[in-house]
């Protein structure tokens, strides 16, 4: 990479694509649904595998909406309707060229089609899990959820529906 004084740095790339997040919520029970799964990162590092996340992944090309309609159904079972954007922003700038793509869906119980679970062929090992949204943003105070994209999402609704908390 070239400074803008000139001057050549090595920088290690990863390109893998843009990714899509959506944090399904249900507006009457004021729920949201999350995902449980183990990530390689936080093991690798000695922390706790089990990351409490919403559900997202990459685009693979699609349009983000499509992917991130396609991602919830994967991994929680819910069909998606309208998906309120939130906004597009670079995961880690400095090593990546991923954009994820972030939004809020509301769904009814009536949404729930499917167990979800994740991919098999892809490795997934998901567990959904379904909380209050004012226990999700306590989990994210104090530090239980740890995921940044997941940090993003739940800030986005509690500014945009505070009622839910």
């Amino acid at each position: 990479m070239r400074s803008p004084g000139g001057a050549e740095h090595p920088r290690q790339l990863e390109d893998h694509g843009d990714a899509a997040c959506v944090l399904p919520f249900d507006p009457v029970r004021r729920v949201v649904t999350l995902v449980r799964q183990p990530r390689v990162g936080p093991l690798f590092r000695g922390a706790d595998a089990l990351l409490l996340e919403a559900p997202a992944g990459l685009t693979d090309g699609e349009d983000p909406v499509e992917a991130a309609r396609r991602e919830a159904m994967e991994e929680t079972g819910l069909r998606l309707g309208e998906l309120e954007f939130v906004g597009a922003f670079w995961s880690m700038p400095g090593c990546a060229t991923e954009r994820m793509y972030f939004y809020l869906a509301a769904y009814g119980a009536a949404d729930r089609i499917d167990d979800g679970g994740g991919v098999e062929h892809e490795g997934e090992e998901i567990d959904v899990i379904e909380m209050p949204a004012a226990e999700a943003a306590a989990m994210l105070a104090d530090g239980r959820i740890a995921d940044t994209k997941t940090a993003v999402a739940l800030q986005a609704l509690q500014l945009r529906r505070p009622e839910l908390f």
